[in-house]
């Protein structure tokens, strides 16, 4: 028995047939075209492919992807791949696929498959999140996503940074969203080479901070500040037992002994000590949540 999981993505879109203990049986990925009717053909043609290859159809499709849908009209919103904005995404991948399907934002699918076999495996509450082009997270408490009744738990990446610091906080910068300061704008790779100044991407001022580099080990330093602090709130609001990290800036190695200790003068508390992971299926735990939003079901 096999689920299907697509990860609709900015720059490529994946699609794996998993099986039941968590393993790819079959996948393949391709360009996201960034054009709504291309994307759809697109999720339709890599899930054939990964049929074909599996030798498998699957009763339903789990699909994770940017911004989520509205509850109340099903068009989709806060998406930064903003051609699915007020567009009926999940319904148009149903009708494009002939069956079912399941949409979930990417970082709740991050979060969902790293608690499910991953990083976060046997915790019970679950912070996961995503530092890539941009920011979002997701939160599962005893192995089930939590999405709330308006779909937007986990929408940590558009909250403020907090307690901002010298002009270059506060006001901040504008985001795409329409506000101001977002945590997007600070703790993504985008983000973090934009406050180092621009020029140059995100893993050379890292190399550049290894290497003794000034400029560069300050960018270092302010950037897990401001990610210690964003963290910080989610621990008083969530108090999660383990905060896993995905996206491109989960590479960063010195992250997981440094968060831990930044973070902790900011929780409202005697004492914190909570786990900084990075995710144990890599760039992969977004098409594998979103196969996990299915159960497994006979193939036919």
């Amino acid at each position: 028995m096999i689920r299907i999981g697509v990860d609709f993505g900015g720059t490529k879109i994946e699609a794996a047939a998993v099986g039941g203990g968590g393993g790819f049986v079959a996948g393949g990925r391709g360009a996201s075209p960034r054009d709504y009717e291309a994307g759809l053909e697109a999720v339709r043609t890599l899930v054939e492919e990964a049929e074909r290859q599996a030798g498998v159809r699957a009763a339903a499709v789990g699909v994770c992807g940017p911004g989520s849908p509205s509850p109340r009209s099903g068009l989709m919103r806060n998406a930064n791949s903003t051609e699915l904005n007020g567009r009926p995404f999940p319904a148009d991948l149903a009708r494009a696929l002939g069956r079912p399907v399941r949409y979930a934002n990417d970082a709740n699918c991050l979060a969902l498959s790293e608690a499910t076999d991953g990083a976060g495996q046997g915790e019970r509450i679950v912070f996961g999140v995503i530092l890539g082009t941009g920011c979002g997270a997701g939160v599962v408490v005893d192995g089930a996503l939590l999405e709330g009744g308006n779909g937007l738990s986990g929408e940590w990446g558009h909250l403020p940074l907090p307690w901002p610091r010298g002009e270059a906080e506060h006001p901040g910068p504008a985001c795409w969203c329409g506000r101001r300061n977002c945590m997007e704008l600070w703790v993504s790779g985008t983000g973090f080479a934009r406050a180092h100044g621009g020029g140059v991407d995100a893993q050379t001022i890292v190399e550049r901070a290894r290497q003794g580099e000034a400029e560069a080990g300050a960018s270092l330093d302010a950037y897990v500040d401001r990610l210690a602090r964003g963290l910080a709130v989610i621990a008083d609001v969530l108090d999660p037992d383990v905060i896993v990290l995905g996206g491109g800036m989960s590479n960063v190695d010195e992250l997981y002994e440094r968060l831990p200790p930044a973070i902790a003068p900011h929780v409202f508390t005697d004492a914190y000590e909570v786990p900084v992971r990075r995710a144990r299926h890599g760039d992969s735990s977004g098409v594998r949540g979103a196969a996990w939003l299915w159960p497994l079901e006979p193939d036919r």
